[in-house]
């Protein structure tokens, strides 16, 4: 394989986004974790399926972060995983350490390639690892709506006991409690969710949206969601990969769009081989902005703690 991507952690996201990636036959992947032998053991275990699986991409796992060099994409989902009872934020200043020093070296290892964040809380640590590593900001970007957006589809799907193929979806804001689901911008095969549902039914999806991954964490009790973050990662590592300059929502630096200046948020991008390769300013209702721009404010805060911005 020509492409490389290098997956920082080889917990459960992890290992899942590096064998999606794989398996699909994307990029040869380099796996990487501190702990001794835990990468080395999942590489070698997915390197074993390929021959099942069909795929040639060749999977190797490390504690040495040298074996980045040269990758195209390197996903993060380094750090501490949620507990049952702590929110996003309360990783803040225990996840901030870990990704300080992965972003340092990712800029030392791979100063070419595209920083994809998973780790949480996202956009914060989405913006410090653009602000540590010295990256352009349009080759650091954040999973978060891909996420969010894949939940609401599957809520709508499962309302309307459709095809989840004919349902698109449009989260921005902050990947918390304080996203901001469209309505509007969320269709059935064209024909927006407002025509198909009534409101209470759509609140009541759009609140599921925003606790999904506190419902897994409260279900599992001793961890929390690994398949659709690590399928997120991969969907949008494959569109960096092949230049799909498809539009979908992620955390990107913003720089005065939507009344935002030096903060990463959730918003529509056009995602391609150079990363973010437009912010796309979708037309908002006042509502609908004042919703994204109290999101901001939140992470803005946030921010504040660990960087004095």
């Amino acid at each position: 394989m020509s492409k490389k991507v290098s997956v920082i952690g080889a917990g459960n996201v992890g290992a899942t986004c590096a064998f999606l990636v794989a398996q699909k036959d994307l990029a040869d992947v380099v796996l990487v974790d501190i702990l001794e032998g835990v990468p080395q053991g999942k590489a070698l275990d997915m390197a074993q399926a390929s021959s099942l699986e069909g795929f040639n991409s060749k999977v190797v796992g490390t504690n040495d972060y040298s074996r980045i060099k040269d990758s195209d994409v390197v996903v993060i989902t380094a750090g501490l995983a949620r507990k049952p009872g702590m929110s996003r934020e309360d990783l803040l200043l225990k996840n901030a350490q870990i990704i300080k020093e992965v972003s340092l070296k990712i800029a030392e290892y791979a100063p070419n390639s595209i920083i994809l964040m998973v780790s949480n809380p996202l956009d914060v640590m989405t913006y410090l690892a653009y602000h540590v590593s010295g990256f352009p900001a349009h080759r650091v970007l954040g999973q978060a709506g891909v996420l969010d957006s894949a939940r609401f589809r599957y809520f709508v799907a499962e309302e309307l006991g459709i095809s989840i193929k004919d349902v698109s979806a449009m989260v921005l804001g902050g990947h918390g409690d304080s996203m901001v689901p469209l309505p509007r911008y969320t269709t059935v095969s064209g024909v927006s969710i407002l025509e198909l549902l009534p409101m209470e039914k759509i609140e009541r999806i759009i609140e599921r949206t925003r606790n999904g991954g506190s419902e897994i964490v409260s279900l599992l009790k001793t961890g929390s969601a690994f398949y659709s973050p690590a399928s997120s990662a991969c969907f949008m590592t494959e569109a960096i990969l092949k230049d799909h300059k498809q539009i979908l929502p992620a955390s990107a630096y913003l720089d005065g769009q939507y009344g935002i200046k030096d903060l990463y948020i959730g918003v529509p991008v056009k995602l391609g081989r150079n990363g973010v390769e437009e912010i796309v300013e979708l037309p908002l209702k006042d509502e609908e902005l004042s919703l994204l721009q109290s999101s901001a404010k939140i992470y803005k805060e946030a921010l504040n703690k660990i960087i004095g911005l």
